[in-house]
């Protein structure tokens, strides 16, 4: 009877704690996964230059602390009001709060607010304030000469370190476009200004669009809606020409990199400016992207010195680093020429001396060099292709360290001078932590431990596993979620979450394993949430991701299936209610999985969606799909409209108005052939945005989804 009398009052007791437990509202998992439900966070966590210290924003008090780590300095806080005084004195208007801000030395913070750069000296109390004139973008500061380099409309200009405004290139036509990126960003390129290292030269991209399509956007703020033409090179089409050019501060003179090629036929990648400033490396792609040559050239003079090495592949280069340099005359290359991307030591003349790691697994960072321990420190997958773990490698002995012990995803800012690392990471049990650490590993001082923010809501706790690809070979990662009041002896509809691309893996472990929020929402709605990585994701090596050659979806979707046939033989899975969602490449996905195995998904939500691969951007598609006059079998298998007719679930297409990226023509075309086969689809646009919902608007689109899938499944 004491037994009975006490395990009911267990019961009840876990009964009225699962009663406490609140719901996500879609506002909270949507809008709120980000601030409140994200574990606790340090803003503006960093080193201060030149010192053993670290500096942190407290937002409660509008300051921000300097903490020392191994000495017994007291504490400095600066304080905003600090700041606005000294704005006050050079009749400024203040500040609100701390904005982005970064340490020039160790006395001086750079805030950008961004309408202007204010340089304050805590110790003097010295000011200075440079205003952002308008229409400015891409600014881009060199601490060695104290000059800022951006760009209004297609040109580039300087501030000097008196806040004049120099004009680096005066071209009118605006097909001429320069300082700013190229090649819609892809290769890694994200930046089209390049200081050198003591300030005497600036190095920039100089585009020529003059011969790329327009491709019209709507903007309907303008009464009537007006057209804004934004360039879009498309597959098979004429493409940018690119040139680099190199503006020397002192004589205010341009020259331009002897970078021979015709219109279009090539790329010009990630400039690289050694130490002593005296050579530029570039990286030359040609148009086919499967022949690469890293190329040496005179800065002062432009001049073409010698092409140091070549990379080629059968199917494609995807040269994404810039070089790394160690000292005047050495650097680090990545490269994937054995499958995984790796690092390998080259001298100034081309040889290499070296490979320095190997292995099955993938280096995604270099984050440091210590010149005196000769020691170089990246981020890679070698622990697991779930984890990002910092290790050192010395290059001389080749002697490898793991740093980062804790198993996870870390993200790390070194201070090679105090020999001192900030680690952050999370994992499927950690919330996250912050800890300094020596280069080593060892924990020096806990900086914060988060606590979990999802204690008072009802929110399972997801699944990580493996499953064999199609191949019958390789393991593909999944995540599953499941709801808090699982029963295994119910039926649950599924919602398969992807994207399947390549460079993006949605499987980690990290919080939540990397889900976002509106996941485990749907999960507490009553649906299982499946996501698996396919072959062709990022972050498994050039094998795993260059089966989706010529072929763009087609190896993915047969990983897929074997995910749904694992979920199928899960008692608790409805095998009549499995519907999907992914957007841009899961719209791809999406909408070929509902052409192809129509039998499998009852519903289908397609956000951004390729639709056919003729109609994307040469840079991205021409590198998986090739020209369409050289694949046209690829291109026609691939493609999405010639088999609307397939379609028997319920499919919701959506897509920003005016997406620059995957242009609204995808999802147009693909309505215009479903109409014409008398296939029923719904569609829905957000007029405004581009190939994503953002801001407050986001809210009402993953209530539509939500609902979508509610109504449907």
């Amino acid at each position: 009877m004491k037994k009975i009398a006490f395990l009911f009052i267990v019961l009840f007791a876990f009964s009225i704690s699962n009663a406490q437990k609140k719901d996500l509202t879609i506002s909270q998992a949507v809008s709120g996964q980000y601030s409140f439900l994200y574990p606790g966070r340090l803003l503006g966590l960093k080193w201060v230059t030149n010192t053993e210290d670290y500096s942190i924003v407290n937002t409660q008090y509008n300051s921000i602390r300097i903490e020392p780590v191994l000495s017994k300095k007291k504490s400095v806080v600066i304080f905003l009001n600090n700041v606005n005084k000294a704005l006050l004195t050079i009749k400024k208007d203040t500040m609100q709060y701390f904005y982005t801000y970064s340490w020039k030395n160790e006395n001086t913070l750079i805030f950008d607010d961004n309408t202007r750069y204010i340089q304050y000296n805590y110790i003097d109390k010295k000011i200075k304030c440079i205003e952002k004139p308008d229409n400015a973008e891409g600014f881009e500061y060199c601490e060695a000469n104290d000059n800022y380099a951006f760009t209004i409309d297609n040109n580039l200009y300087i501030f000097d370190d008196k806040g004049e405004k120099l004009a680096v290139t005066k071209d009118k036509d605006k097909n001429i476009v320069n300082g700013q990126t190229v090649s819609r960003s892809e290769f890694g390129i994200l930046d089209g200004i390049f200081w050198s290292p003591k300030g005497n030269f600036l190095a920039f991209y100089r585009k020529d669009d003059s011969k790329v399509t327009d491709y019209p956007l709507i903007d309907i703020s303008t009464i009537p809606a007006s057209v804004k033409n934004t360039k879009y090179p498309m597959a098979g089409s004429t493409s940018e020409y690119l040139k680099v050019g190199i503006y020397n501060t002192k004589t205010k003179s341009t020259i331009f990199l002897d970078s021979d090629g015709e219109q279009g036929d090539q790329y010009l990648i990630n400039p690289t400016w050694s130490p002593d400033e005296k050579y530029i490396i570039l990286t030359r792609l040609n148009r086919e992207q499967n022949h690469a040559k890293v190329e040496l050239f005179d800065a002062k003079t432009g001049k073409h010195i010698k092409t140091l090495f070549e990379e080629k592949n059968d199917k494609w280069v995807e040269p994404e680093h810039e070089a790394y340099f160690i000292d005047n005359n050495t650097f680090i290359w990545q490269s994937e020429r054995d499958n995984f991307n790796h690092l390998y030591l080259y001298d100034i003349e081309g040889d290499m001396k070296k490979q320095i790691t190997k292995g099955k697994w993938v280096v995604t960072e270099i984050k440091d060099y210590n010149k005196e321990k000769k020691e170089l420190y990246y981020m890679s997958t070698e622990n697991s292709p779930l984890e990002a773990n910092l290790y050192s490698v010395n290059i001389e002995t080749g002697k490898t360290n793991r740093i980062t012990k804790v198993d996870g995803t870390h993200n790390v800012g070194i201070n090679i001078s105090a020999g001192l690392i900030i680690d952050g990471y999370s994992n499927l049990t950690t919330p996250r932590v912050y800890n300094i650490i020596d280069l080593k590993g060892h924990i020096i001082k806990n900086l914060k431990t988060a606590d979990n923010p999802l204690t008072d809501f009802n929110i399972s706790m997801p699944e990580i596993g493996t499953i064999k690809a199609a191949d019958g070979k390789t393991d593909l990662y999944y995540r599953l979620i499941k709801p808090t009041n699982f029963d295994k002896n119910k039926k649950y509809p599924v919602i398969v979450y992807l994207y399947g691309g390549t460079h993006t893996q949605l499987v980690k472990n990290s919080w939540m394993a990397g889900g976002q929020m509106w996941l485990y929402y749907m999960a507490e709605k009553g649906y299982v949430v499946f996501t698996i990585d396919n072959r062709g994701s990022g972050n498994r090596g050039f094998e795993f991701e260059s089966v989706i050659h010529r072929n763009v979806g087609q190896n993915e979707m047969k990983d897929q299936i074997k995910g749904i046939e694992f979920l199928k033989k899960q008692s608790y899975v409805d095998k009549n209610r499995i519907g999907v969602h992914g957007w841009s490449f899961g719209g791809f996905m999406t909408v070929s999985l509902l052409e192809n195995y129509s039998d499998i998904f009852k519903v289908g939500v397609a956000g951004g969606p390729v639709t056919d691969w003729k109609f994307y951007e040469i840079m991205y598609g021409e590198r998986y799909m090739d020209m369409p006059k050289e694949n046209p079998e690829g291109y026609a298998l691939t493609s999405t409209l010639d088999k609307v007719s397939n379609i028997k679930s319920k499919l919701l297409v959506i897509h920003g108005g005016v997406d620059p990226t995957v242009v609204p023509q995808q999802s147009y075309q693909f309505l215009r052939e479903c109409i014409k086969a008398g296939v029923q689809v719904d569609f829905f646009t957000y007029p405004t945005h581009e190939h994503n919902v953002r801001g407050k608007d986001r809210d009402h689109l993953m209530q539509k989804i939500t609902e979508y899938f509610d109504d449907n499944l």
